[in-house]
């Protein structure tokens, strides 16, 4: 359970990052790490179409600028847009310097295929690999609203199957549950699968689906 939904103590490490949303509300969040990507992306997309979900695609910077096409249908069909780095780079493996610039320049790429106006205000951020030394968590605060997540579903894992990641959807979804998945190739065979499963699960169980 550490792992799908962090506990207590996790959260407490990042006291002013977003880990759930109001809890008061029968409401769930999807976002989606990693992308734009022609092999995933389209899908996903499309999926959300479907039901008529909005949703909140964490990009990174580089797939923005190799698929910018992609990244505009994203904005275009009206989810939100978040940073997950220029390179999906770890906190833990880069100096504070590097970790920030990498950081920048991932919002300039957004900046400069979506006008800043849709963006919200502040910006959010998501890390990589859901860690940031606490240098990085200091300086990116300020300027990002930071968000984490309450359920992940652990799409990328090449343990789970997309019956596993159906369960842990409808094991630890509640109210105001921020949900991971991730627009991947680790993770798409599975979520083709299971994303539609876990909508359907969760519009039966009266869920509205909002972005952050």
């Amino acid at each position: 359970m550490i792992i799908e939904q962090p506990a207590k103590w996790l959260r407490w490490l990042y006291p002013k990052a977003i880990w759930r949303m109001d809890s008061s509300e029968r409401s769930i969040y999807l976002t989606f790490d990693d992308g734009p990507i022609p092999e995933s992306t389209p899908f996903l997309l499309e999926t959300l179409d479907k039901y008529g979900v909005k949703a909140t695609f964490f990009v990174v910077g580089e797939n923005v600028e190799k698929h910018p096409d992609l990244f505009r249908q994203i904005v275009e069909r009206g989810h939100q847009i978040g940073n997950h780095t220029n390179h999906h780079i770890s906190s833990f493996k880069h100096w504070t310097v590097t970790y920030l610039i990498d950081t920048y320049e991932a919002q300039q790429t957004i900046l400069k295929h979506l006008p800043p106006q849709t963006l919200p205000n502040p910006p959010l951020f998501r890390p990589p690999h859901g860690w940031l030394r606490h240098s990085v968590y200091y300086w990116l605060s300020k300027k990002y609203r930071i968000v984490m997540w309450d359920l992940v579903t652990r799409d990328y894992s090449k343990w789970m199957t997309d019956d596993d990641i159906f369960n842990n959807v409808r094991r630890y979804a509640r109210n105001g549950s921020i949900v991971t998945f991730h627009d991947s190739l680790k993770s798409i065979d599975k979520l083709r699968t299971a994303l539609p499963r876990a909508i359907e699960w969760l519009q039966a169980e009266g869920y509205e689906f909002k972005t952050i």
